[in-house]
């Protein structure tokens, strides 16, 4: 109870909030309340220095309290802190669909913006769809995801999504089928993308003969799964998912919300990994975190097709967007978080530093709770053995120890995963990998 007292909370305003993913019962017997932001450190209601592993989640690349994001933010919502989404436009949201498009691989350069990663999830789908129909070919409805997917808290990203946790309560969702998750016998412990596993992807061919290329419009993947577990992909698998789309006219989205801007040491996972797709699916890093959007850039085909069967050019292509669509708010973040991206040269850091942290957190291999170790650029998962028959057990009891001790990680499913900041030193490496040996050895 001396967390409550010290962040000034009452019992009645901590049993106000439903806290979104969280176990809401155990969290507000003992809230972790987080104060101010610094740098890579976080700062608790008791006055102590968290290393923030996870980057907030996944988003703040940058650190925290970035000046110039900040600077951006208050000179913004002072000049215009609200543009009508719809009819009308402000000028940073043209900028920054341009400075968007100059990090997407060649071709994708029409951007629509959204509030979130859930949002855009369901952008990209909706205009999958609404492009067959433009095409001719209304039957292609169906979508093809892949188990441990993540896509979003959305109806539409539940349903592609393959995180049996995160599907079972809710019922029928989107009609949608999965592929298999790649992670195969063999491949423990690998470094960096494994060679095992690309054989995945002809599972593809199996799903499109059942259900009929005629009615399947797209298939949408994380280059890299992270909510499951920073799960990488094997060498030619996603090349094989690219090669299988085109033979069947099918759509290919990549979904970069945790991937886009910088976090594999490239502008994209779809470079990082050397395939494009016909669509990306952007959020978190595109504004450090500072303010809530999204993204999608397509490939100017797709909006090619939406303006050449518009009608009279008075009527909407398509009646799609959000209230928060380009907020001029959200749109200064962006345009500063890419200044300070590309100013501070941090993907290239990244990249640099992604042997040294591989190097690093591979040290835990040694101990008998590992399972197995993946890593890519900045993202580590580490799988824990059950304890009790409960796989989420362990990763929840050593997240907190490791939070006793001033570092933030996540927790999920029977995993431990990481993210640092894309400045993090070799000398924070350490710290935090010391400190999860020791807490690992501790539970």
């Amino acid at each position: 109870m001396t967390h409550i007292a010290k962040s000034q909370l009452t019992q009645a305003q901590l049993d106000a909030h439903w806290m979104a993913y969280t176990g809401n019962r155990q969290f507000k017997q003992d809230p972790r309340i987080i104060q101010s932001a610094d740098g890579n450190y976080y700062t608790d209601a008791d006055g102590r220095k968290i290393f923030d592993g996870l980057s907030g989640l996944w988003t703040c690349g940058l650190g925290h309290n970035v000046k110039r994001i900040n600077e951006a933010v208050s000179k913004q919502i002072g000049q215009l802190d609200y543009s009508p989404a719809f009819q009308f436009g402000h000028e940073k949201s043209f900028q920054l669909a341009e400075r968007v498009s100059q990090y997407m691989p060649a071709g994708l350069n029409r951007v629509f913006f959204t509030g979130s990663g859930s949002e855009s999830v369901d952008t990209a789908l909706k205009i999958a769809r609404a492009y067959w129909r433009k095409k001719g070919q209304g039957t292609k409805t169906k979508f093809i995801g892949r188990a441990k997917g993540y896509h979003g808290a959305g109806i539409s990203g539940f349903s592609v999504g393959g995180i049996p946790a995160n599907r079972a309560l809710y019922g029928q969702g989107l009609e949608s089928y999965h592929l298999p998750h790649t992670q195969v016998a063999g491949n423990e412990f690998c470094q960096g993308m494994p060679e095992q596993g690309a054989h995945k992807a002809e599972e593809l061919i199996n799903l499109i003969a059942l259900h009929d290329a005629s009615n399947i419009a797209a298939v949408i993947v994380e280059p890299m799964s992270g909510s499951a577990g920073v799960i990488i992909p094997p060498v030619g698998y996603l090349n094989r998912l690219r090669e299988i789309c085109d033979q069947h006219d099918i759509l290919l989205i990549f979904d970069e919300v945790i991937t886009g801007f910088g976090r594999m040491g490239a502008k994209t996972g779809s470079e990082a990994f050397g395939v494009t797709p016909d669509a990306i699916v952007m959020a978190k890093q595109i504004t450090n975190g500072a303010i809530p959007m999204g993204a999608v850039a397509f490939k100017q085909a797709i909006y090619d097709t939406f303006m050449e069967h518009g009608g009279p050019e008075y009527q909407l292509e398509i009646p799609h967007g959000y209230t928060y669509s380009a907020h001029p708010v959200a749109c200064a973040a962006a345009l500063a978080a890419l200044d300070e991206l590309e100013e501070q040269n941090l993907i290239s850091q990244v990249k640099e530093m992604s042997h040294t942290y591989q190097d690093t957190v591979h040290q835990l291999a040694s101990s008998d709770i590992v399972t197995d170790i993946r890593n890519y650029g900045f993202a580590a998962g580490l799988t824990l053995a059950p304890v009790d028959n409960e796989p989420g057990k362990r990763p929840f009891q050593v997240a907190m120890r490791m939070w006793e001790k001033g570092f933030y990680v996540r927790y999920g499913g029977d995993t431990i995963q990481m993210a640092p900041p894309f400045a993090t030193t070799k000398a924070e490496m350490d710290s935090m990998i010391n400190a999860l040996a020791e807490s690992m050895q501790d539970v």
